[in-house]
């Protein structure tokens, strides 16, 4: 899978001597793309720093773009937006939706699997951290991508919201007598069976069940109803 990992600004070394086959407009436009980091920017944008006509900032973008200097990404906040980053620059999570998106797209089959996955680790635990859902779906190599610790959160928030997972919190006794007290821990709702169809919750039927990125869903943030596609075409089913 394409999905990176690690700090999204982290640079690579930089290609030597690029600047000398740049035109003076394709220099000022790389500049201004450079300038914006790992965030990048619109066409649109671009536009409005720089006093160059429209076609021409078209011509260098597809210059730059042909000799690998920069490189175009899809804005999940604005699907019909794309914005420019310099090569040495890894995209903006903002910008991108990080390791739960590909292409722009919400990768619902992905979060699907990893949610199957850690269902089965909590019920074959019985009683789950999440540092042990962690580890198991670490050493099961269920991903090609390594998964961090609060990604697997993530899917295990996505299963609570659906009512397969419950949050509890440790007893120290019986069950949890190897949980530490008043340790958050995990456990299945009820028999579903290795392989059965997955328990319909309150959540699943709309969009953001599948969504891991719900807990940071706000009405005017960065993630928001208001700005996701999936909600809006949900509705207007």
């Amino acid at each position: 899978m394409s999905r990176l990992q690690g700090p999204n600004a982290l640079k690579r070394k930089r290609p030597g001597a690029t600047s000398d086959s740049l035109t003076e407009h394709e220099r000022i436009v790389h500049d201004v793309i450079q300038g914006k980091q790992d965030m990048g920017i619109s066409q649109r944008d671009m536009k409005r720093e720089i006093n160059l006509p429209d076609n021409l900032v078209t011509k260098c973008l597809k210059s730059l773009l042909a000799k690998n200097l920069i490189k175009e990404v899809k804005n999940i906040q604005n699907r019909g937006r794309k914005h420019f980053i310099s090569a040495e620059f890894e995209p903006s999570n903002e910008i991108t939706g990080g390791a739960w998106y590909v292409e722009g797209s919400l990768d619902t089959e992905y979060i699907n699997v990893l949610k199957e996955q850690c269902w089965r680790k909590i019920y074959g635990l019985k009683v789950a951290t999440l540092e042990g859902v962690t580890d198991a779906i670490k050493r099961s190599n269920v991903s090609q991508i390594e998964l961090s610790k609060q990604q697997i959160e993530e899917i295990v928030k996505a299963l609570v919201l659906d009512n397969e997972v419950m949050e509890v919190r440790s007893s120290g006794t019986g069950e949890f007598a190897s949980i530490p007290v008043g340790k958050v821990c995990y456990k299945c709702i009820g028999k579903r069976g290795y392989g059965g169809e997955p328990k319909v919750g309150t959540m699943a039927s709309i969009p953001c069940g599948v969504c891991p990125h719900i807990s940071h869903c706000t009405p005017d943030g960065i993630i928001s109803p208001k700005t996701c596609v999936y909600y809006k075409k949900w509705l207007d089913f």
